[in-house]
């Protein structure tokens, strides 16, 4: 049976769908699904009833979030944005009402750093390597985090020849997607055992591009990985879309650098959305916050608001 929250869930992930012709289809009364996104009223259970007919006719299935969505953030450039880029639409995500995970695979930490976790006693690695399941600590209401810090860096050789590595974490996410609607893992600046673990545990990757040359040079790599990944471990992987990031959006390089990408990429979905060179993120980073505790009213929040929306809804 539809319940309200899942009603929204897919009313969002469905922004093509016309309000109206569901509402006269289900003979609900008009301007009904506009409040209930809006968050002005609840759907009263009558009409939901009504609702769950129409919508199977659009896609709507019982099981449709019964597992989380998993999306590694993935590049093995450094200095791209990729912990940025899962702090933010971590945040975003979990302020449009979805229950969020974010898996730090990164030794140097900065993930976890940034909710002021420090040295965990529990972290990532621990679990990968042993019986506990993944570390969970509660930021907000919606949103958690697995932490990691250098030791991970200490234990990834022992990681890498373990039985099954690069299944671990697909096992130890498996007992945590139930619980979740999205889990985003920031994956390490390499193509190491920590990154295929990523990608083998994941549904969809998102590539943070910055439109530099020595950025863009060797993404190749990374996509033949991916490409690997699919074909012999996980053949579910797909790369949900390449997002430009640290961009100025004013110069000449910038602009011929993101053409070219797309010309060259074009079969990839390529999110409208630019992530601008900002000193707000620079101080957000400092201060170990996100945009939006740290500046909601900035530009910089609303780019990646607006890029987990369209995260969400393709």
């Amino acid at each position: 049976m539809l319940t309200h929250e899942h009603l929204i869930r897919f009313l969002r992930a469905k922004p093509a769908i016309n309000l109206s012709q569901i509402e006269k289809e289900a003979g609900i009364p008009a301007k009904t699904l506009h409040k209930a996104l809006t968050n002005q009223k609840d759907v009263p259970a009558k009409h939901l009833s009504a609702l769950d007919e129409v919508l199977r006719q659009y896609g709507y299935t019982d099981s449709l979030f019964d597992k989380a969505t998993v999306i590694s953030i993935v590049n093995h450039k450094g200095g791209v944005g990729k912990t940025t880029t899962t702090i933010n639409v971590g945040k975003a995500l979990s302020l449009l009402g979805n229950r969020v995970l974010m898996v730090d695979m990164d030794s140097q930490g900065n993930l976890s750093q940034c909710y002021g976790v420090h040295e965990p006693e529990e972290q990532v690695i621990d679990s990968l390597l042993g019986s506990a399941p993944l570390p969970l600590v509660e930021i907000t209401e919606n949103l958690f985090l697995a932490p990691s810090d250098i030791r991970m860096a200490y234990k990834e050789s022992e990681l890498a020849n373990a039985i099954g590595a690069d299944r671990r974490l697909t096992v130890k996410l498996e007992e945590a997607r139930s619980h979740f609607d999205y889990i985003l893992i920031d994956c390490p600046p390499s193509l190491g055992i920590c990154t295929t673990c990523s990608l083998v545990a994941s549904n969809y990757c998102v590539v943070p591009i910055q439109p530099e040359a020595s950025a863009y040079h060797g993404v190749e790599s990374l996509f033949n990985r991916i490409a690997e990944v699919r074909t012999y471990i996980n053949p579910n992987l797909t790369v949900k879309g390449i997002v430009f990031t640290m961009v100025y959006k004013n110069q000449s390089v910038h602009k011929s650098m993101m053409t070219h990408i797309r010309d060259s990429y074009r079969n990839f979905n390529i999110y409208d959305t630019v992530v601008e060179v900002s000193t707000v993120i620079k101080q957000s980073q400092v201060a170990k916050e996100d945009l939006y505790t740290y500046s909601p009213k900035s530009t910089s929040w609303q780019q990646y608001n607006q890029l987990a929306t369209e995260i969400m809804t393709l």
